[in-house]
């Protein structure tokens, strides 16, 4: 009635629907719903429904199902590496046709270049990074000093990795561990990197999984088990490495830099977090999740949603959210805000994440990439449990590989 007097109509409520993985561990949703209450007290005609989906895989699947059942969403967070399997089935609308101000362009430029590789493609701009990371060195500072190792010198090599790791293997104990499931092609594509070689071409359409490079690359990771004995034999869990790591079961880890926050929570012990350590070169893929616009929304909810990944995005946020995570703050913009240059200053592995960008690659992704990075992990399982020798496992991946990306050359 108080409306109807001084004719001030009702202001109309939109409603988006945001689906999201959790692939790290900590309560990440209570934090993603913490985001989205605070949006909403910001933006009262906009009603976000968030719905967590499980990992990256199982959130491409719920998100892609709703869409073509006629439950369509709005936006969501998915895998930075689906892009390219994105645009193929025309299920996704570039950002750079979404934004229509200086402000919402100078924005489009305001995050880190490293981080935005893998959602530009063809010139235009389809992800926009959120929850980002690279892979980092965490190590035990306890059972440095136990070894007679120097706490603040955690291995730059990989040759210094193997001297070290063999002071620190003893007694069940091993002195390295890189998981092997979950996301083995990311891990093994350090290894590359490390090694002098990117694994894919920049337009996707081509890999290198046979290049000698490559295949140096995985005999090494190989021989951390097979030769130098300092890391266990067969699979090492993604799941549960944290917990072998916070149980002193290894002395380093390799694993993302979304589980610093809760490694912090659970160690009993000093620890320090590091670059990956160099063969031929520095380096460690991104990796994690972007926002993604989906085809089909009306001009007003694509509208909202770009409010809602702006207001995600924006370097309060960014710095709450790597503060609360570990991932890596997407912007410069967010080591400015004081909560993060705080925490940082009191927490410095915080920032080696971000210092590790710059010798950062894109994570892997190329057209028909679902199949195709399942042949590179296939083929990296099967030189680690010693099924294969990583040259044949190799190039048997190569041949799969070419085949699936014929028709895109």
């Amino acid at each position: 009635m108080l409306l109807a007097a001084s004719g001030a109509a009702p202001a109309q409520q939109t409603t988006l629907t945001m689906y999201y993985p959790i692939a790290v561990g900590g309560a990440l949703t209570k934090v993603i719903d913490g985001m989205i209450e605070e949006f909403h007290k910001a933006n009262p005609t906009i009603k976000v429904n968030a719905i967590y989906a499980g990992n990256y895989d199982e959130t491409r699947v719920r998100a892609l199902s709703a869409i073509k059942g006629g439950q369509p969403a709005q936006l969501s967070v998915l895998f930075s590496i689906d892009v390219y399997d994105l645009i193929e089935q025309n299920l996704i609308v570039p950002f750079d046709d979404a934004v229509s101000t200086d402000d919402e362009r100078a924005w489009l430029k305001s995050f880190y270049p490293a981080l935005m590789e893998n959602g530009q493609v063809d010139g235009k701009t389809w992800g926009i990074p959120f929850q980002r990371s690279t892979i980092v060195l965490y190590y035990n500072k306890d059972m440095f000093k136990e070894a007679g190792l120097d706490p603040n010198k955690p291995p730059k090599t990989w040759a210094e990795l193997v001297e070290v790791s063999k002071k620190l293997t003893k007694d069940g104990q091993y002195g390295i561990m890189v998981p092997s499931t979950g996301y083995p092609y990311w891990m093994f594509q350090a290894f590359a990197i490390q090694n002098g070689q990117v694994l894919m071409s920049d337009n996707g359409k081509k890999v290198h999984f046979d290049a000698p490079a490559t295949i140096e690359a995985l005999t090494f990771w190989r021989d951390l088990a097979a030769k130098h004995k300092v890391s266990p034999e067969g699979a090492i869990e993604w799941g549960t490495l944290r917990q072998a790591f916070t149980q002193r079961k290894t002395a380093m880890m390799w694993h993302t830099t979304g589980n610093l926050t809760a490694v912090r929570a659970e160690a009993k012990f000093d620890f320090g977090v590091a670059l990956l350590p160099a063969n031929k070169r520095l380096g460690s893929p991104t990796g994690g999740g972007n926002f993604y616009l989906f085809r089909g929304a009306t001009k007003e909810e694509q509208k909202a949603a770009l409010t809602f990944v702006r207001f995600m995005t924006a370097p309060e946020r960014a710095a709450a959210w790597s503060i609360a995570t570990g991932y890596v703050g997407v912007s410069p913009a967010s080591y400015q805000t004081e909560a993060l240059k705080k925490y940082a200053q009191d927490f410095p592995q915080a920032v080696v994440a971000r210092d590790q960008l710059e010798h950062a690659v894109a994570e892997f992704s190329t057209y028909a990439t679902a199949r195709v990075r399942e042949a590179l992990s296939n083929a990296v399982q099967a030189a680690l449990t010693g099924k294969q020798t990583p040259e044949a496992a190799m190039k048997e991946a190569q041949a799969t590989a070419d085949r699936l990306l014929k028709e895109y050359k």
